[in-house]
């Protein structure tokens, strides 16, 4: 493990969380290798919007932290990793559980290591579906990541003392 928590005791914080708790956002499953979550937000009359849908804001609140937390967990503690942005569409109104799943490829680990070794900063992009207990896609978040080699780990600058 090169991080600082495993992934079953990080799933059960989160699942605590006031953030995630109180919106009825659950981490289902979290990947012992921090290559995969899948995360479901419940139906409550109280949380869904004017429209009898579920509150957009939610649906995005449950896309917020995973990326980063994955990417955590499969950097280990080198890295700095920050949510940078993010956008979401609303493809159809979201009726009932929802759920959203997470990969993090070795493709793509890869590339960020290799785009970060000389201590550069970089920006990956992970689209997002959200979809209802037909395996509709009811909204896409386009989350953008922060990604850098925290400056001890960084290699020395030619000349630098």
């Amino acid at each position: 493990m090169r991080w600082a928590f495993k992934p079953a005791v990080m799933r059960h914080l989160l699942n605590f969380w006031p953030p995630f708790w109180c919106n009825g956002i659950k981490v289902e499953k979290l990947a012992d290798d921090y290559r995969y979550a899948r995360v479901s937000l419940s139906d409550r009359p109280w949380r869904r919007n004017i429209n009898s849908s579920q509150f957009g804001g939610t649906m995005f609140a449950m896309t917020d932290p995973i990326y980063p937390l994955l990417l955590m967990g499969a950097l280990g503690k080198e890295y700095m990793v920050w949510d940078k942005k993010a956008d979401i569409d609303y493809i159809k109104p979201g009726h009932g559980t929802l759920t959203a799943e997470f990969w993090l490829g070795d493709a793509v680990v890869d590339e960020i290591k290799a785009a970060t070794a000389d201590g550069d900063k970089y920006f990956p992009q992970f689209l997002v579906h959200i979809k209802n207990k037909h395996n509709d896609i009811v909204c896409e978040v386009n989350r953008t990541v922060y990604i850098r080699k925290k400056p001890k780990h960084r290699q020395q600058q030619a000349g630098s003392v």
